[in-house]
């Protein structure tokens, strides 16, 4: 069956390819010059001139329906509707007489609350890309698929600033009263991802589910476990343990039963893989149906070289979920037992681990500390960034960040979750001067947090920043969980520890008022 296009506002369109299987995509992508196949099946494609997200090329349409809700600012840049009509306008136009490639697919796992999404590719790996990191109807439920939202991709069609009102020639538009998505001049296919993740967040939150940008599995006895980060912190590394089944690497709806995966696949970075580490993530690399964007692979050999950066730093696999053997296939959890907070410090200061109570947690929440890692946006330089990112995820928070901090505070009460701030990031002084922590090291940690090895252990609050701190953990030597003695200068230390209190003091501030007084409290 050939969707109604015309309904979307596309027509005299080319040849329409309608949920082609994945074999079928890859026929497409190879035919079209798209990419190519690598050693033992993966697709390989690049993507231009984007190789990360282009944060300033988002925006919302002003329109009536989502107005007041809408958490405007930095994050939500409006567009007029007079400029998302003219842009919207030529977009079709551009994409008359064009080959397309239509996929139907559903956002969330529990069938509650999930959305029904067509996404409309002018390109066939993109295609592909959907339905990889989505979740795939039946046979009979395509047969009587009705979207509630549109994806509209057109990477080759470019907006024209001064006519449109953009930034560039990319644009990522949301327009939640047509319940259109529209997206030209990028080819990167994490926009189409994060564009359906900022519609979630602004619908989710009426029906009293908490949207999250998170990770999320489950343990042998039935717990789950959440893992809140942005990209490059660990969450798709630490959620991929081998003793666990996981639900979902990026994105999770907390709801009245339970967690529930957005996706239907994994959108992971590749850069520097390490098959002794991460040996599932690794293996996805080596299969058929994984898209791999801007990795380096061999002409003559077609095998992959996943620690060349000469594109990005940014390299990445979307692979579906049955990728992954530990992976828990319905995508659905019982309420968190445990809630991790990941940061990569880059200034050597936040303990490895520190146990948090819920007001620290919806503090930390809020700031969402961590480093921006090379590569994973236009215009990074070469060392991380340390930046505070509410909500762990604030470009697609569509609606103000209280709402959400509100919601996490009442179900971690409610459910009696254990939280913990967990820092994969430096010891010893900043990024350049200290070492990394150990995988090997957040990897324990993290189990003890898991198994419930750090309940058992004695805590000391650090000196300057409130948070309790195991004095020992199964499997990593107790030097490494006190940040401070790394430091050869302690004077040094503290001084830094003062100067990044001022700065989380500086992002909890536009906040402040809409807390409670022990969320204030736990402030630093």
């Amino acid at each position: 069956m050939i969707p109604f296009l015309e309904a979307h506002g596309l027509t005299n369109v080319g040849t329409v390819h309608y949920a082609l299987p994945t074999s079928a995509l890859y026929e497409a992508v190879v035919r079209r010059g798209e990419g190519v196949i690598g050693h033992l099946g993966p697709l390989i494609v690049r993507t231009g001139h984007h190789t990360g997200r282009s944060p300033k090329d988002k925006f919302i349409v002003r329109e009536p329906t989502s107005e007041e809700h809408i958490w405007w600012g930095d994050v939500n840049v409006p567009m007029s509707l007079e400029n998302y009509k003219g842009l919207r306008q030529r977009m079709l136009a551009y994409l008359q007489g064009k080959e397309l490639f239509v996929q139907d697919v559903y956002a969330g796992a529990d069938r509650d609350y999930r959305t029904c999404i067509r996404i409309i590719s002018q390109y066939a790996w993109h295609s592909i890309f959907a339905r990889n990191l989505f979740i795939l109807p039946s046979d009979e439920e395509l047969n009587g698929f009705n979207p509630e939202w549109v994806v509209i991709h057109g990477p080759g069609f470019h907006a024209t600033p001064e006519v449109d009102g953009t930034n560039s020639e990319a644009f990522i538009v949301v327009n939640f009263g047509e319940k259109t998505i529209m997206i030209g001049g990028t080819n990167y296919g994490g926009e189409i991802k994060k564009s359906i993740f900022t519609i979630l967040n602004y619908v989710l939150p009426s029906a009293r589910v908490l949207s999250m940008h998170c990770s999320a599995n489950i343990g042998p006895e039935g717990d789950s476990a959440l893992f809140f980060g942005l990209s490059g912190t660990g969450k798709t590394t630490l959620s991929a343990d081998p003793s666990r089944s996981l639900i979902g690497d990026d994105e999770h709806g907390w709801g009245v039963d339970g967690i529930f995966n957005f996706e239907g696949g994994c959108y992971a970075k590749v850069i520097r893989l390490n098959k002794r580490s991460e040996p599932e993530i690794y293996a996805t690399t080596r299969r058929f149906g994984t898209l791999l964007e801007n990795v380096m692979v061999d002409s003559k050999t077609r095998r992959l070289d996943l620690d060349d950066d000469t594109l990005t730093e940014n390299t990445r696999a979307a692979y579906p979920i049955t990728h992954m053997p530990s992976a828990k296939l319905d995508g659905l959890g019982p309420h968190p037992k445990n809630v991790l907070m990941l940061t990569c410090d880059a200034f050597g200061i936040m303990p490895p681990i520190s146990k948090l109570t819920p007001e620290q947690a919806v503090y930390h929440f809020l700031c969402g500390y961590t480093a921006k890692v090379a590569g994973t946006e236009r215009g990074m330089g070469k060392e991380p960034q340390a930046v505070f990112s509410t909500c762990f995820g604030a470009p697609f928070m569509a609606r103000h960040p209280s709402v959400y901090a509100q919601l996490l505070h009442d179900k971690i009460h409610q459910h009696g979750s254990t939280c913990w701030l967990v820092n994969t990031g430096w010891q010893g002084g900043p990024y350049g001067v200290g070492h990394r922590i150990s995988i090997e090291h957040t990897r324990a940690i993290v189990a003890a947090c898991l198994n419930g090895s750090l309940e058992k252990v004695d805590y000391k609050p650090h000196p300057i920043l409130g948070l309790q701190v195991p004095k020992e953990c199964p499997g990593v030597p107790n030097e490494v969980l006190d940040a401070g003695d790394a430091w050869d200068n302690p004077e040094e230390c503290r001084g830094r520890t003062e100067d990044l209190m001022e700065r989380f003091r500086k992002a909890f501030a536009p906040f402040a008022e809409g807390v409670s007084e022990g969320v204030r409290r736990a402030a630093f």
